[in-house]
């Protein structure tokens, strides 16, 4: 009886330690927000303006769709340094391949979308199955997409579609599409992993591989897919800057890779994989390009903006490897209160 007892408190504990951190990731992205918005308001206000919002806004929805494919790997314990060559790609396709015709627009897509298969798929092989360095691998991959991108466009930009620019830089609802369709990706990649048994077996491998396979769980498959799936969300980024930038370089996504790790560490997931958060990075892509918009207003150089970029990575690895400690502590503390009685 007092083992059953035991084990109900011990099931009951874990049930409401588990949820902490989601809760304590979404609110101090949420809260760091706050804060940023009420600087700006004060040092800044011009960088709240409506005109301001509208012009950004497109941006910080690219970052926030970037950020939740560099989550997925992220989950599995890798980085995918492959993104910037993926988006590059995704836009020349986009741009040089109709030829400013709306008809031929639909057939870049799905040629967007079959490269963008291609590439997830050998970045997931090489990792997965053949067990190489996430970072080596997915540098590799990167190089071959660059390679790509001069083969379609000899790195001359060219104009985009008038429907594509109509679709990704108008408004529905009175939001931009490019939020909407980041809030479609947000709404979709959430379901997929806390709703669906796939996407808990997939969090599940990215905790404990070691584990997952013990549990007869396929490993290497859902460690393979997060790559697939990230390339598809490059390639959705990569389209809507195309049509968001009238004419956009060949080079577009070489200034969105350290922001996507960052939106993914602010927004509360682990380095080492495990649990992700959508919401909280979608959240922190809004933070980090306000911040951006914060200091171009003040007068810092544009050409600072990968030291703000990393100095928030570095403030979200600081904060949260502060919330493991308390967490450490306070689970230590439960674990000898426990052991006296």
């Amino acid at each position: 009886m007092t083992n059953a007892i035991s084990i109900a408190s011990n099931k009951h504990q874990r049930e409401t330690i588990l949820p902490m951190p989601l809760a304590r990731s979404f609110v101090t992205v949420v809260f760091s927000t706050l804060v940023l918005l009420v600087i700006c308001a004060v040092f800044a206000p011009s960088s709240l303006s409506w005109g301001a919002f509208s012009g950004s806004l497109p941006f910080a929805a690219i970052i926030a769709i970037v950020g939740l494919g560099q989550l997925l790997v992220v989950q599995q314990g890798g980085f995918d340094l492959s993104l910037p060559g993926a988006v590059s790609l995704a836009v020349v396709i986009a741009t040089h391949f109709p030829q400013q015709d709306d008809g031929l627009l639909y057939q870049a897509i799905l040629l967007s979308i079959g490269v963008s298969l291609i590439a997830g798929c050998l970045n997931g092989a090489l990792v997965s199955f053949f067990r190489l360095n996430a970072i080596i691998a997915t540098i590799g991959t990167n190089a071959l997409l660059y390679g790509a991108v001069f083969a379609v466009s000899a790195g001359v930009p060219s104009i985009t579609t008038n429907l594509l620019a109509e679709i990704a830089s108008g408004e529905s609802l009175g939001l931009p599409n490019s939020v909407i369709f980041a809030l479609i990706a947000m709404a979709v990649v959430t379901f997929a992993l806390k709703k669906t048994v796939a996407g808990r077996r997939f969090e599940a491998i990215g905790a404990n591989p070691l584990a997952g396979r013990a549990a007869g769980l396929n490993v290497r498959i859902h460690q393979m897919m997060a790559y697939v799936y990230a390339q598809l969300l490059y390639c959705m980024a990569g389209t809507l800057i195309a049509g968001i930038t009238r004419e956009p370089t060949a080079f577009q996504g070489d200034s969105l890779l350290l922001p996507s790790v960052a939106v993914v560490v602010l927004g509360g997931t682990s380095l080492l994989g495990g649990r992700g958060y959508p919401i909280s990075t979608v959240i922190a892509g809004f933070f980090l390009n306000q911040l951006s918009q914060f200091a171009l207003t003040v007068g810092v150089p544009f050409s600072a903006q990968t030291i703000i970029q990393a100095l928030a990575l570095g403030f979200g690895i600081g904060v949260y490897s502060l919330r493991w400690t308390v967490n450490l502590k306070r689970t230590t503390r439960t674990k000898k209160v426990e052991d006296k009685k």
